[in-house]
């Protein structure tokens, strides 16, 4: 018997050795987390993108199919395929993306979509001055100007595009900028940046964002409550960020709620401490201009795929309200060209009820009144009168 009891506490004893020294479980996945592309500004009258890139632990990429592609964002906003005709949409952001055009190319080739190319003339790039004396390169705003030209592409890939590419993040030149983009005929300004609103706003104002006939889609910011311009400005279209989840439910198949992810990010909202409030705003809690007018996807955890080549190597997720803008901007293309000295801000609060309602989401715990940073029935502050449901509410 001896030899059994000497192997039985043998091995009892191997056994506990393996309890003590065996490898734990395996850590769960770390969960996405993303990093603003551009640095906050360094200085007063300097204007930041507003693009958020997803960033998964250990990969340098992420495959495309982890963001809304064009079926999804058409899908979700009720948007016609295959539209832009004849449309000219103008992407103004600073720098130089010296790779822009080949990004758009493989972008628009993942997704079937037509080429839009420079030989062909569907694409321009040019400088703030409409010449070729290109700006240097700067891989944190290439990310926003490859996001920017994604988005236009996926909602209105007929369109043509142009690329305005501002010498600095000045205010100043971004603002010339956008002047050059509706000089070479731009009727559809996406504007994805923007800077903490001071006294000089209505003076940038005046000189570079009043343009009669032509919608500019300004990104709200990615801040949380509180009002950046050029958003803020009763001459663009205030452009809010929303969470978009498919839900499988009818009629739509997909639920929205103000995006929010901590009291310093989410959508911007609020009222502005500068600039007058529209004749076609009448919310009554706001003296002067409310932000935002409208809204879309911005929540970088449900965001949208971009392929950028310079600054990145692949396949991205991004989010933030630059996301929004530019699918604005484009929406509005589908809808149709605006008539000359009308204020295409406006539209949307004519045709209230061809949006949909957003009446979730918060970008403040509290705010007074609650609407500037609750989002509810009827306007809010964080999602303005909805998101699209078509075209129809972008029309005049």
């Amino acid at each position: 018997m001896r030899p059994l009891a000497l192997t039985a506490a043998l091995l009892t004893a191997l056994t506990a050795t393996a309890a003590t020294t065996a490898r734990p479980a395996p850590a769960a996945p770390a969960a996405p987390r993303w990093v603003h592309s551009c640095a906050a500004p360094a200085r007063a009258d300097t204007a930041s993108c507003d693009a958020l890139r997803v960033i998964r632990p250990g990969t340098a990429a992420t495959a495309g199919d982890d963001g809304y592609g064009p079926a999804e964002l058409r899908a979700a906003y009720g948007l016609p395929a295959g539209g832009g005709e004849g449309a000219t949409i103008a992407v103004v952001d600073a720098y130089d993306h010296p790779r822009a055009e080949a990004d758009l190319g493989t972008y628009r080739e993942r997704y079937g979509l037509p080429a839009c190319t420079s030989g062909s003339g569907c694409f321009r790039k040019t400088d703030q001055r409409g010449g070729n004396r290109l700006p240097r390169g700067d891989t944190a705003w290439a990310g926003e100007t490859a996001l920017d030209l994604a988005m236009v592409s996926a909602v209105a890939p007929r369109a043509r595009i142009v690329l305005v590419e501002a010498d600095s993040a000045a205010v100043s030149d971004l603002g010339t900028a956008v002047n050059t983009a509706v000089a070479l005929g731009a009727r559809y300004v996406s504007i994805s940046w923007g800077t903490t609103e001071n006294a000089n706003a209505a003076a940038y104002d005046s000189r570079y964002f009043d343009h009669p006939g032509v919608v500019i889609a300004a990104a709200s910011g990615d801040g949380g409550y509180g009002v950046n311009f050029p958003a803020s400005s009763p001459h663009v279209v205030a452009v809010g960020g929303t969470t978009l989840r498919p839900d499988g439910t009818a009629p739509r198949g997909w639920s929205e709620s103000a995006w929010s992810t901590g009291p310093d990010e989410g959508t911007a909202s609020g009222c502005s401490g500068r600039l007058p409030k529209p004749d076609w705003q009448t919310d009554p809690g706001c003296d002067r201009r409310t932000v935002a007018d409208v809204s879309a996807v911005a929540d970088p955890a449900t965001g949208v795929a971009v392929y950028q080549s310079y600054g990145g190597n692949g396949w991205y997720t991004y989010g933030g309200t630059s996301a929004a803008a530019p699918i604005i901007a484009a929406t509005y293309a589908l809808a149709g060209r605006p008539s000359a000295g009308s204020r295409p801000a406006s539209f949307p609060y004519r045709h209230p009820d061809a949006l949909h309602d957003v009446t979730s989401g918060a970008t403040a715990d509290s705010c007074d009144p609650a609407y500037l940073c609750t989002a509810g029935p009827g306007y809010d502050g964080p999602t303005g009168l909805g998101s699209p449901d078509g075209v129809a509410a972008f029309r005049e």
